[in-house]
């Protein structure tokens, strides 16, 4: 039996927001290689982006955090804000040097932070989540590459999966995830559906590789999986924690503030329940100034009131309420 060696490497999938868009902070495939020391015979991504990554050295004593946010200041030029531990992936043959006896487990944590430019010549930029993701973003109706696209694909799939075992929860999967009738589309199971996608033959990280268009860039390794895990995650978070303000300026409109959360969320809100939240909520304040930047009438300006993280959590306030969706 071959031996294995176990190489654990911490990732940042580290968001921000650009003209009312979510982007993500991406590496060069060849940087990520470097960075974790691995030589291949070849780049098998070439071409293909991954995120912030770098060794873990188990003789720092350093903060995990902390070493995450060195890393990605060191390899981009960009400041993670806030961050978070996400998730440990640590599936076999995430990788083709799986096979030459490399076992690698990502520890991945995930950032929010104001947009910042990254470092030029670093193979560092900013890149749509929803380029990676396109069938997520809800915020003008149906996209056309689940309609035209991707529900045909899993149809006949699902059509072809009724003789094997456990077909019944399978479906009833698919149907949570994608065609539940009369039910609407659900934020949080960006990563349901990633998964259900590839199982499916759908994406082009897929075994054998996807024939289906449309279906977003690809990235290295699984690291699409990763995105759709952090966007499950901050999807969640926004309806009970007040992360969103770590995206947003020290000053803002509430109009900006809603696109924010429109954004995250790939849903149309509501704009008087979103406002009558924040209301209720007591999250922002009135400053004493105006924009024009958005183009009518001047608009005032809100901040986030940070006492509110020190108040305790009681019925009524932003962790007890859900945002109200188209």
């Amino acid at each position: 039996m071959t031996q294995r060696s176990v190489v654990i490497s911490l990732e940042a999938i580290l968001l921000t927001i650009i003209a009312d868009e979510p982007y993500v902070l991406t590496v060069s495939s060849t940087d990520f290689l470097r960075e974790l020391h691995v030589t291949l015979d070849h780049d098998p991504w070439h071409g293909r982006c991954g995120f912030p990554a770098g060794l873990l050295d188990p003789t720092q004593l350093t903060a995990l955090e902390r070493l995450v946010h060195a890393r990605v200041v060191r390899q981009t030029g960009v400041h993670p804000g806030y961050l978070e531990q996400l998730y440990t992936f640590a599936d076999p043959e995430r990788m083709p040097g799986d096979d030459h006896g490399l076992r690698l487990i990502s520890i991945a944590y995930l950032g929010l932070c104001p947009y910042q430019p990254f470092r030029s010549g670093k193979g560092a930029a900013w890149h749509r989540v929803y380029g990676y993701l396109p069938w997520e973003d809800w915020r003008c109706g149906e996209p056309q590459v689940v309609r035209e696209n991707m529900r045909p694909h899993l149809t006949a799939w699902l059509s072809r999966q009724e003789t094997r075992p456990r077909f019944s929860e399978l479906k009833e999967r698919m149907e949570m995830a994608f065609f539940h009738e009369g039910e609407p589309w659900v934020p949080e199971r960006a990563l349901e559906r990633y998964e259900l996608l590839y199982q499916s033959g759908c994406v082009a990280e897929s075994e054998p590789q996807a024939q289906v268009q449309g279906m977003g860039k690809p990235m290295i390794m699984d690291h699409r999986r990763m995105l759709a895990t952090a966007l499950t995650r901050i999807r969640g978070k926004i309806k009970y924690r007040p992360v969103v303000f770590e995206l947003l300026p020290n000053q803002f409109t509430l109009f900006g503030l809603q696109h924010v959360v429109e954004a995250l969320s790939g849903m149309k809100l509501h704009k008087q329940n979103f406002r009558r939240l924040m209301a209720e909520a007591g999250l922002v304040e009135e400053t004493e100034k105006t924009t024009t930047a958005t183009g009518g009438r001047p608009a005032r300006l809100y901040r986030f009131r940070r006492d509110v993280l020190r108040e305790p959590v009681s019925p009524g306030t932003f962790h007890a309420q859900r945002f109200h969706f188209r």
